[in-house]
């Protein structure tokens, strides 16, 4: 089965979605998300100018070689753009294999293993108080988990604070929006913000919480630390993705946090050093792996294929999904 052709489709009211489709010569098409938050055209680029024209005559079954083509390939590797490009590529391929086999991907990967994925809701304020009224609105609705983000006393704006409730967009304007910071304020709040949190919803739901690559590790360390008594489910991304010293740093204090150490809750697909990229699924991964790129193509594949954990929603209401309702 060749491929004949892929075209990248950008689309959506009010921000770009960026989509690969890809066509074979059996009339199989595929597609896959090349969505990559404030750079969506770089990605649209990089495909158009310089994937797509390598993929034309290859076997669209051989999508380990094809993987491996595209990132060894060229000169230089890696980054957010190169990897959301492959990533669709990826995606798209596997999905032309499971038509031809007329199986879910699930199938192929290894079977059904769980019924339903659990979800969390993004809950923000702008301040503690109105925090802990949309945390408890969650609640209520019957997430289990739910990701708390709160406006820091001191700064103007606080990434994982939007405009709106029950949903989070990060592409909040054309061009990126300039935030001031100060860790010190963050790092004094943070632990006010879990303690009010904590209390209100008791001990039985799961609390998240983004620092967005912003800690030292030294300060991730700390915000670890201060925020053990209130058992947070994970700390996504408390230091930068490639920081050295944040994946060194692993001490009893912080287990819980994610974005550095060998043994903490990773709420990201990579961490370290590691060559192989976030947007592919490793068995060789021995602690939770949670994935935020795409949701939606993957909801169903990590609720079915072992090895892959709980999936990462950031809109509102969950009823519906695998006909369970919003208590997953």
């Amino acid at each position: 089965m060749k491929i004949t052709n892929a075209r990248v489709i950008v689309c959506s009211p009010g921000r770009n979605f960026v989509t690969l489709k890809i066509e074979t010569d059996e009339g199989l098409t595929g597609i896959g998300d090349a969505t990559l938050n404030g750079r969506e055209l770089a990605v649209a680029s990089y495909l158009t100018d310089h994937v797509i024209p390598c993929l034309i005559g290859h076997d669209a079954h051989q999508i380990e070689d094809i993987w491996q083509y595209l990132y060894k390939g060229a000169y230089w590797r890696r980054g957010p753009v190169t990897m959301s490009a492959i990533a669709a590529v990826d995606t798209a391929l596997w999905d032309i294999k499971a038509k031809a086999a007329n199986l879910p991907l699930y199938q192929l990967l290894g079977g059904r293993s769980r019924t339903g994925v659990m979800v969390y809701g993004h809950a923000n304020g702008k301040d503690l108080e109105q925090t802990v009224d949309e945390v408890l609105r969650y609640k209520e609705m019957g997430y289990q988990a739910i990701r708390a983000q709160s406006g820091v006393p001191g700064l103007d704006k606080v990434y994982g604070v939007g405009k709106g409730t029950l949903f989070y967009e990060p592409a909040d304007a054309d061009l990126p929006s300039e935030h001031d910071w100060s860790s010190e304020k963050y790092l004094l709040h943070t632990p006010k913000l879990f303690d009010a949190v904590r209390q209100a919803v008791g001990p039985d739901i799961h609390l998240l919480h983004d620092v967005h690559h912003r800690l030292t590790p030294i300060e991730a360390a700390r915000l670890g630390k201060s925020l053990e008594p209130y058992h947070l489910f994970w700390i996504e991304d408390a230091t930068p993705g490639r920081e050295p010293g944040g994946v060194q740093t692993d001490t009893p204090a912080h287990h819980h946090a994610a974005g550095g150490g060998r043994n903490l809750q990773l709420a990201v697909g990579l961490q370290g050093p590691d060559p192989e990229p976030a947007d592919r699924l490793h068995p060789r991964h021995s602690g939770p792996c949670r994935r935020h790129h795409a949701p939606a193509a993957h909801c169903r594949l990590c609720r079915d294929v072992p090895g892959t954990h709980r999936l990462p929603r950031r809109d509102g209401s969950v009823t519906g999904v695998h006909g369970h309702g919003p208590a997953l």
